[in-house]
């Protein structure tokens, strides 16, 4: 379809279009007028984004069944959103993330901070998994399949739909094989020294957070420098994310909490291929128990670290996710022996790192603990933070002298 002949969306008279044209990716639906042909337009359906006066803004991705209506894809009006376009905004990505890292395993989009709005990639050598969390990238995943295999050598793309976002947009949960063969065993994952096991079609969201990576980092080089063979205690610990980090750069032993069976034999088979299994133990569990019976105990380790989920996915969730970080910290503070070291992170978008700060200090206060603040960590730069768009910088990491 020439650009000429693209539907056509309007801003409503009131809406200055000044956000767009300095890079705003988002209008949402009471931005826009929606009469009977707007609402008529088939989810991914690419436009042409107008302002009040019929000046045109961008090209963008709708969605009538979304409260983000639409999403920016290019702002220069003369280039087709097609295959040749889907590559070149892989090329560009690629550029980064082989300029950051000398193996393929990383994020290598990451939505709209890598110019591909609710697009999700994540790289696992010559295989990887997409969660295309817009009705654009779902219409257009056979392309977005054929420009990752064209412009990385991909062989095999998967495509992940689980996750909230996907509802939100009105989206199926159908997970599948877009191109290639899935492998059939964990894909193993060099690391910061550790090595991680990913289940590219049954674990969570991609398979891996590689998010966390300088977090690992940080933590692994706190226990290096202790020099003696610390204790470490990593909650929330899926595949071992902060435990086989620190097993690999000289911890003595480290347990690793998590509610998913299937995540902890991920992580005991990281432990194995790493060589370390006689320094690492599991405990399957509900991690806010597991933190009340190990203090009941008068159990202590030299390093704490906790990881939990999303507790504050919305606005709406916000107070009761940050009393749950706040009680996290409460009940992780005592299990730090005096000198050591917690750390706290949160991925939740609606928490900012103030609010999140706050919580934790709250908790520490309560547990009647005295802190130092050392270091506050956030995503790698695989991960990079789309400029006007908060939510893209959602990951926070504090780590505390205790």
């Amino acid at each position: 379809m020439t650009q000429s002949l693209l539907p056509v969306i309007r801003l409503k008279p009131k809406i200055s279009p000044r956000g767009v044209q300095r890079g705003v990716p988002w209008i949402f639906d009471n931005e826009l007028v929606t009469d009977r042909r707007t609402k008529a337009l088939a989810p991914g359906t690419i436009a042409m984004l107008e302002d009040a006066e019929r000046k045109p803004l961008a090209q963008v991705a709708v969605n009538p069944n979304s409260r983000i209506m639409a999403r920016v894809l290019e702002r220069d009006l003369n280039v087709p959103v097609d295959q040749a376009w889907l590559a070149a905004r892989i090329k560009r990505a690629l550029e980064l993330r082989e300029t950051l890292f000398d193996a393929p395993f990383y994020r290598l989009i990451h939505a709209e901070a890598d110019g591909m709005p609710g697009v999700v990639i994540d790289r696992f050598g010559d295989v990887c998994v997409i969660q295309p969390n817009a009705a654009w990238a779902d219409a257009m995943l056979h392309d977005l399949a054929a420009a990752l295999a064209e412009v990385a050598g991909i062989s095999t793309v998967l495509k992940n739909a689980s996750g909230r976002a996907r509802g939100l947009e009105g989206l199926d949960d159908v997970s599948t094989t877009v191109l290639g063969t899935a492998p059939d065993v964990p894909v193993p994952v060099p690391m910061n020294g550790a090595t991680y096991m990913a289940d590219l079609t049954g674990g969570q969201k991609t398979g891996l957070y590689y998010d966390q990576r300088p977090n690992h980092a940080f933590a692994g080089r706190l226990v290096a420098g202790m020099g003696t063979k610390p204790r470490v205690l990593d909650v929330f610990s899926h595949v071992g994310g902060f435990s086989l980090a620190a097993l690999a750069a000289g911890a003595g032993h480290a347990t690793a909490v998590d509610g998913s069976e299937p995540a902890l034999a991920l992580a005991r088979g990281g432990a194995e291929a790493m060589g370390v299994s006689d320094r690492f133990e599991t405990r399957k569990g509900d991690a806010f128990d597991a933190l009340t019976v190990l203090g009941e105990a008068g159990t202590q380790f030299d390093v704490v670290i906790c990881d939990p989920p999303a507790f504050a996915p919305s606005k709406k969730a916000l107070d009761a996710g940050l009393r749950a970080y706040e009680r996290v910290a409460r009940l992780a503070a005592p299990l730090v022996a005096p000198g050591g070291y917690l750390g706290l992170c949160s991925c939740s978008h609606a928490a900012d790192l103030t609010d999140f700060r706050k919580a934790c200090l709250r908790g520490l206060g309560r547990a009647g603990r005295d802190a130092q603040l050392i270091h506050t960590g956030y995503a790698g730069a695989d991960h990079p933070m789309h400029t006007h768009l908060a939510e893209s910088g959602y990951l926070k990491a504090l780590f505390f002298r205790l």
